[in-house]
């Protein structure tokens, strides 16, 4: 079902109720005004604090009890003592005990009646005062919860929509882990956003690719939509090590003693083949694209090579198809969270978007452009829809040049062969600084300089067709930005930032949960050039993307590489380059042999979404003037309008 049509039927319903409760703390001018932004007038410190345990109604440990996951929350106290609901903000971790959440590393802390005194981030500190409940549930097999971690499967799924099922009066749950006295949750609207980064914003892909009802906005950051995709890219292994050891790494100690079957479980159906089994479609949100209710804020950094930017893209384009109600930020950093590098413009949006979404405030969030870009440090842009209007996948081909593995790219077929030989210690930076060098390692082919800026939007492809000297061949394939720039440094440990010691306060404040965290900066770098597109793949998965075969030496093999989405602009003045290599050494498990690979030219070619298609690269590249629309109109590309405040820092209120 649409989202805007969702939100046609209880937005009068939702604003006139909200001008109700707003106005005992408004003056009697202000109380006629159709609100547009909550404001702080609850008590932070006098907020209900309680804990209750969801039974999700799985046994995954397998100890005949059905498995209670524990969740913290605290609430504005004054709407519940005059019997008004509010809406939820959810953000279910595996991360609340073990590892830690945000910039700083916090984790949940107790008193001694078991109820929450520091709750991780700032969502609490902000939203509490504003008139939101924040919940923060403790997936099933971490820190106070029952179960068993199945990563992304069906017990970590069901750990967060058995809560949201709660929280709208259709599952049980008890005031103690084993107890049985019942918790009602008669203090919500039922109305629950999820948010979270990485694992946590996994979760809340997962849980709305499940349609449950009450589930009206989820803000995934750096989150997984695939988890094949995660650990495989067509086979090839991206990490040494697979799902059984990240569920080890968060289990809580009780649950890593009684959860044993369930790791050999995990085990047994993640083989180190990279074959597609069971266990990877059941953590396949993709697939179930079609059953999302809820609106989605997208966020996601270009750089981020944990959670690689296949994940965004093949979620967007699937949740376009459905027509799912969507907004996106995309930065230059890696697996950041945008609080710690545009932190005034996210409390800002991210505010309004709940306002708008869970408190169905007309704020117009939902009529400004649908994508923030960050195409410099620091510097944004905005694209009314993304990727934008003319975007158009245009076909580039590799031709052989006056040097061995020195090629030309352009629209033309290609004729003759490139050949390289794997090594599996370099990577995609060595192959890029070598680019106009002949090396055995990579075959690179290059545009001439630019004469005007060409963008590339979206997910592109690269299709060779190679012939190998081994039974097995590992394959990489990248787009460049042959040019200097300044980048942010997202190579860096740190993958953009660098934290400060001074702080600002978003939110209000308890002796136990400070609302002031320390600031960032972007961490620069100047580059010559710049890496903004990946793939890779096995080359035994040329008939399959799900299972891989043995290769025959001397034979030729079509396959094609899915390259990660971005947003990047090659400058005038700049080239654009393709670079076909083996192993990546930073990504990839080396295989077992050292391949040589003959590419055929005439049968291998780059598909990428260029803003204005073939005509706009035909203009970058021939210096001709374009009779056309500006580049600016034709991108679609602005910068932000200014039509809202953005705040800064704000002491114990926010």
């Amino acid at each position: 079902m649409p989202t805007r049509t969702r939100f046609t039927t209880w937005r009068p319903l939702a604003t006139a109720a909200i001008a109700v409760l707003m106005a005992a703390f408004l003056t009697p001018v202000a109380a006629h005004a159709a609100p547009r932004k909550s404001q702080p007038v609850y008590s932070y410190a006098n907020a209900i604090r309680e804990a209750v345990w969801v039974d999700t109604g799985l046994d995954a440990d397998g100890d005949g009890k059905t498995d209670r996951v524990a969740v913290d929350i605290v609430r504005p106290r004054e709407p519940a003592q005059h019997h008004r609901r509010v809406p939820v903000i959810m953000d279910a971790s595996p991360y609340y005990s073990c590892c830690g959440r945000g910039n700083e590393s916090q984790k949940k802390t107790y008193d001694a009646n078991g109820d929450v005194v520091q709750m991780p981030l700032f969502y609490d500190n902000y939203f509490v005062p504003r008139g939101y409940a924040f919940v923060g549930v403790d997936l099933a097999g971490t820190n106070r919860s029952d179960g068993c971690v199945d990563v992304g499967g069906r017990s970590d799924i069901q750990s967060a929509k058995a809560v949201v099922d709660w929280l709208n009066g259709r599952a049980r749950a008890y005031t103690t882990r084993a107890g049985t006295v019942r918790a009602t949750a008669n203090w919500t609207n039922g109305r629950t956003g999820m948010i979270g980064k990485s694992w946590d914003g996994t979760i809340a892909n997962g849980v709305a690719a499940t349609g449950v009802r009450g589930l009206r906005t989820i803000v995934p950051i750096s989150a997984i939509s695939s988890w094949y995709d995660y650990y495989f890219a067509k086979g090839a292994p991206l990490y040494d090590s697979g799902p059984d050891w990240l569920s080890d790494y968060v289990e809580s100690p009780d649950a890593r003693a009684r959860c044993a079957a369930v790791q050999q479980r995990i085990v047994a159906g993640a083989p180190r083949t990279g074959d597609w089994t069971p266990l990877w479609t059941e953590r396949d949100y993709v697939k179930d694209a079609g059953k999302v209710r809820a609106s989605v804020f997208l966020v996601h950094g270009m750089q981020d090579l944990n959670v690689r930017t296949k994940h965004f893209g093949q979620w967007w384009d699937a949740l376009a198809k459905h027509g799912v109600e969507r907004k996106i930020w995309l930065s230059q950093t890696g697996h950041v969270d945008p609080f710690d590098y545009r932190r005034g413009a996210w409390v800002d949006t991210l505010h309004r978007w709940f306002d708008h979404e869970l408190l169905g405030y007309d704020n117009g969030v939902d009529r400004e452009p649908m994508a923030d870009i960050e195409r410099h440090p620091d510097q944004w842009v905005t694209s009314t829809v993304w990727p934008p209007r003319g975007t158009a996948t245009t076909t580039l081909r590799p031709a052989a040049g006056t040097q061995p593995g020195v090629g030309a790219l352009g629209p033309t077929r290609g004729s003759g062969t490139a050949t390289f030989t794997d090594n599996p210690r370099l990577s995609e930076t060595d192959w890029a600084a070598q680019i106009d060098r002949t090396t055995p390692d990579k075959a690179g082919f290059i545009t001439k300089p630019l004469t005007r800026d060409l963008r590339l939007s979206g997910s592109s492809k690269v299709t060779v067709t190679a012939t190998p000297t081994t039974p097995t061949a590992h394959l990489s394939a990248v787009l460049v930005d042959l040019g200097p720039d300044t980048v942010r440094d997202y190579a860096d440990a740190a993958e953009g930032i660098t934290t400060l010691t001074d702080r600002s306060c978003w939110g209000a404040s308890t002796s136990g949960d400070s609302a002031c965290f320390r600031n960032t900066a972007a961490k620069k770098a100047s580059v010559d050039y710049t890496v903004f597109s990946r793939g890779w793949a096995d080359l035994g998965n040329y008939a399959s993307d799900r299972k891989g075969v043995p290769l025959t030496p001397g034979k030729a093999y079509t396959i094609t590489l899915d390259l990660a989405a971005s947003d990047h602009v090659v400058p005038a003045g700049h080239r654009l380059a393709l670079i076909v290599a083996g192993t990546d050494k930073d990504l990839i498990d080396p295989p077992a042999d050292k391949p040589t690979l003959t590419l055929d030219l005439s049968r291998t070619s780059a598909r990428v979404p260029l803003v204005g298609g073939a005509a706009a690269f035909a203009r970058a590249t021939s210096g001709k003037a374009s009779a056309t629309a500006s580049p600016r109109r034709l991108d679609g590309v602005r910068e932000p309008s200014g039509t809202h405040r953005v705040p800064g820092p704000a002491g114990q209120d926010g």
